[in-house]
């Protein structure tokens, strides 16, 4: 146990040293009283008729009104609404995309079965070359129906889409309070990291298009999702309201 701690430690004070050598390029720290336009989009509805579900048998409908900025946080609030269960997606596509550096955000989780929130990555070149080749970073997801656990994911052409290059970490208290999810991503790997602890690294030995679509710059997402293939069919309703909140997302390179 002394070993592990240790090694914990020494994780987090070189995670730190590393961000410390690197400038901020750009930091969301969601004080004002909307989102900017400017920098975020709205993804809205279900999917339909392109990727209905959005592409996971997913059950929420996207709105522009399940979120707000309060105390300097974005708050989305997932609901059931009679029949439908309404949530935020949002996006810097297009207006904020970065290649390479550290990408974090702080951030407090919703929680219960059916819940899967999400903060994550996508190649600006998706539109003309589809999903998976364009390539996905999953920074941080987690379920309600698997507690105390963190999902941190790649995919690629080269697997199909399919969920391999992952890892998942126990936290027994993920879900107390906030916790900062964050990669560092360079043009030889992407190592994710929970509260400056590594958990998992990307870095294949044969670099094509295929295999490393991270030559490029990518675009943020933030979303809470319901039920779906991943987060599990099985909802609990009594669960909702919850909120997903995120203090910050920050750029250093």
């Amino acid at each position: 146990m002394k070993k592990l701690v240790a090694l914990l430690l020494l994780s987090s004070a070189f995670c730190i040293a590393q961000k410390e050598k690197r400038k901020l390029v750009w930091e969301e720290n969601f004080n004002g009283k909307q989102l900017d336009e400017k920098v975020w989009n709205f993804e809205l509805g279900n999917g339909c008729p392109n990727n209905c579900g959005w592409g996971n048998n997913e059950k929420q409908v996207y709105t522009n009104t399940n979120q707000v900025l309060k105390d300097g946080n974005l708050v989305i609030t997932i609901k059931k609404e009679g029949d439908q269960y309404t949530s935020t997606r949002i996006t810097t596509a297009g207006k904020k995309e970065f290649q390479y550096g550290r990408m974090e955000a702080r951030a407090k989780l919703p929680i219960g079965k059916g819940i899967w929130p999400a903060y994550w990555m996508l190649g600006s070149n998706i539109s003309r070359v589809g999903w998976p080749k364009s390539g996905e970073i999953d920074i941080l997801e987690y379920v309600g129906r698997d507690p105390h656990t963190v999902y941190t994911s790649i995919h690629t052409e080269a697997s199909h889409g399919n969920t391999i290059n992952t890892k998942k970490t126990v936290f027994p208290k993920i879900e107390d309070g906030y916790h900062v999810y964050a990669i560092d991503w360079t043009k030889d790997k992407i190592e994710f990291f929970v509260d400056d602890v590594s958990v998992y690294t990307f870095q294949p030995k044969d670099k094509n298009e295929d295999t490393w679509p991270f030559n490029q710059p990518f675009f943020f997402i933030v979303n809470v999702a319901v039920g779906g293939n991943f987060g599990g069919h099985d909802v609990d309703d009594s669960i909702f309201p919850q909120e997903y909140s995120i203090d910050y997302i920050r750029v250093y390179q």
